[in-house]
């Protein structure tokens, strides 16, 4: 009787065991379909992730290529217009030395227009026969023409009367002389001129004190 007791004991505890065994196998079981619930969801966030993070990379080359594209068509407009420009300065350029060359053309020409008659009067005067006095009233009006000349170019004669102006005069020589005040022409030795505030030829003079 015991040894029948001791075996129903034993077969209980076997069964207890595989009841346990069976528990924990089943809580294995689900904790592995919790972990492989758990790696999908992962998994999926993962990918989830991949394709955010492409369409963010398609989104900003797609952005910069817009962007290089209106750079290069901004550079293109700047190049475009610096031709021009260029163009525009050179044609500019070419005209305005057309159009020096031509006021100095015309200058040279009313210039000359006036000193050929004086050359001409010269010229009568060295062919022509008479005496001395004739000579002087040929030179003489010659002298007139050329003064006549100068009032229509608007050429003036320097006054070289008072006190000495180093912006009008060069003086080449220097004087004592009690009868004269300070700093004052003595002498002129050669005449200056100017036109309008331009100097022409300064005054060459002898200074006082």
């Amino acid at each position: 009787m015991e040894e029948n007791k001791d075996m129903k004991n034993e077969e209980l505890e076997n069964d207890d065991i595989k009841d346990e065994t069976i528990v924990e196998d089943s809580e294995t079981s689900e904790n592995q379909g919790d972990n492989v619930v758990e790696n999908n969801d992962a998994s999926e966030e993962a990918s989830e992730n991949i394709e955010a993070a492409e369409e963010d990379q398609e989104e900003l080359t797609n952005n910069q290529e817009e962007e290089n594209k209106k750079l290069r068509e901004e550079l293109d407009t700047t190049k475009d217009r610096l031709l021009r420009l260029t163009a525009e300065y050179d044609n500019y350029r070419k005209r305005t030395i057309k159009e020096k060359e031509g006021i100095y053309s015309d200058a040279y020409i009313d210039v000359l227009k006036e000193i050929i008659p004086i050359l001409d009067n010269l010229e009568r005067a060295v062919a022509a026969d008479g005496n001395i006095d004739d000579l002087k009233k040929g030179i003489e009006m010659t002298i007139k023409g050329c003064k006549d000349s100068f009032v229509k170019l608007g050429v003036e004669e320097i006054d070289a009367t008072g006190e000495f102006d180093p912006n009008l005069h060069n003086a080449v020589m220097h004087i004592e002389d009690e009868n004269l005040d300070k700093n004052v022409v003595a002498e002129v030795f050669q005449k200056g001129y100017k036109k309008d505030e331009k100097i022409i030829r300064h005054t060459m003079v002898k200074v006082a004190n």
